[in-house]
């Protein structure tokens, strides 16, 4: 199937303007500004979606299919291009990507959602005129043609091989994650096709919106009021918004007394604050602070003991972040701009400090799907320096008898396990403490020490910590 070129209209046939869909126009300018900019959805999506609305043009309906047809697509992007490429003439790689983004909005109608065949694919040609011209247009209806005619399972069977013969391909196709992903997490799980099969599946799902209610500030019961509001299934302080829920409506989060925050973020943050410490208990330090989802929880469990933090963060961008995350922590706390391979303070300087080091990510591809498809794994090479350095960091900062949490949003056991060991082997004068138990009624967390969440068995994002105390 090969791209056409414009044609006239036929003779005696009145030509037809292309009308413009606003739910779809918008999910197309989304995709293009993945691709074309490295931006990721969740950050370009809510301010189209808010321009939208202002203008009118958008309902609640609305904003829910238009994010639904963002992420869908991203999320199933490698399936989908499995079948595309089987239904067009040349390498998927010399289709221009407006077209390809156009394309993959429609097979996402077309095998991830409920609309009607017909339905998508002249919604999907429509749009085409919109932004391609009549003729591309042409070649996306002949290829959506081709693929309306199966469902998903068929498609899949078709494109993807064997599992027997190869089942990590089989699993990246069936998953849509890149190959060297499912290698990856794979070999993190240690094992087994129904572990992995589970967690890719839930990487494909929609994550659930979960609030932390920040001590002194504001409560779990307050947050319950909310109309959509769940119990946490972990934290004492999460409070899970059902589907449909909007944290920017909620008063406690406008305010800053409460905040968008995963449930793992929210249990490694704990685990540290309540991990036990020989001696005092006065000075604690976040030295990768940003955006301030953990200090701000750090900072107001600190405030509740009579505690400090220090909230370092590298980027001023982020450290702007960071500070208001804290603006009105009922406690004292200083939010500084600092290198944490680098340090301003003195060693020996802290009681409890977390270092939750840049990493590939891999942890959240439900939150940010488009990841999987950016990172390389050549990008483990470029991490794994800072990642080691920020941790001997955080144990020369920590006095004797303080406690150190090595944390990461990815599984990858070069981003986890290697980096504490290694580091371990340079300080002799430290131990592994168990955080399992600091964990409380969370199953299934492995044989320890170190503690990894995973999507699939804690409703979490995959969130790696690793807590040291140093011993001399």
């Amino acid at each position: 199937m090969s791209e056409q070129s414009p044609r006239p209209s036929k003779p005696g046939k009145p030509y037809r303007r292309p009308q413009k869909d606003p739910v779809r126009f918008l999910a197309f300018e989304a995709l293009r500004a993945v691709d074309e900019r490295d931006a990721y959805a969740n950050l370009v999506l809510p301010p189209l979606l808010r321009k939208a609305r202002e203008k009118g043009d958008f309902d609640a309906r609305d904003a829910a299919l238009a994010t639904e047809l963002v992420y869908g697509t991203l999320r199933r992007q490698g399936t989908y291009d499995a079948i595309i490429a089987s239904c067009v003439d040349r390498p998927l790689r010399e289709v221009d990507p407006p077209v390809l983004d156009v394309l993959s909005l429609g097979v996402h109608q077309l095998l991830g959602t409920r609309i009607p065949s017909h339905a998508a694919v002249s919604a999907s040609v429509e749009l085409a005129r919109v932004v391609l011209g009549d003729g591309r247009a042409k070649f996306v209806n002949a290829v959506l043609r081709k693929v309306a005619r199966d469902d998903l399972d068929t498609w899949i069977e078709r494109v993807a091989p064997p599992y027997d013969d190869d089942p990590e391909d089989n699993l990246a196709i069936v998953h849509s994650h890149p190959r060297w992903v499912v290698s990856a997490l794979w070999d993190s799980l240690g094992g087994g096709r129904a572990g992995i099969e589970s967690l890719l599946a839930a990487d494909n799902e929609r994550p659930e919106v979960t609030l932390v209610a920040r001590p002194g500030r504001s409560t779990t019961e307050e947050l319950l009021r909310e109309e959509a509001a769940l119990p946490g299934r972990w934290s004492p302080y999460a409070v899970r918004l059902s589907e449909g829920g909007e944290p920017g409506a909620v008063a406690a989060v406008k305010e800053g007394r409460a905040g968008v925050q995963d449930e793992g973020s929210q249990l490694v943050a704990l685990a540290l604050a309540n991990a036990p410490l020989d001696g005092p208990d006065e000075k604690w330090l976040d030295g990768c602070a940003g955006p301030g989802g953990k200090a701000a929880l750090l900072a107001a469990v600190a405030a509740e003991r009579g505690a400090m933090l220090l909230a370092s963060e590298k980027q001023p961008k982020r450290a702007g972040l960071v500070a208001k995350a804290l603006a009105g922590n009922p406690g004292p706390y200083q939010v500084i701009t600092a290198d944490g391979t680098r340090p301003p303070w003195r060693p020996g300087s802290f009681d409890r400090v977390l270092m939750d080091v840049p990493c590939t990510g891999l942890g959240a591809l439900r939150r940010r799907p488009e990841a999987r498809w950016r990172r390389r794994p050549e990008d483990l090479e470029g991490f794994a320096p800072l990642q080691r350095d920020l941790l001997s960091t955080a144990l020369e900062s920590v006095r004797v008898g303080g406690v150190v949490g090595y944390a990461t949003c990815s599984p990858h056991l070069a981003e986890t396990r290697a980096v504490v060991d290694d580091i371990l082997k340079q300080y002799p004068q430290t131990e592994l403490i168990d955080a399992r138990p600091l964990l409380p009624d969370v199953p299934e967390l492995g044989a320890g020490p170190d503690v990894q969440l995973w999507p699939h068995l804690h409703g979490t994002d995959a969130m790696y910590l690793a807590l040291i105390r140093r011993t001399g």
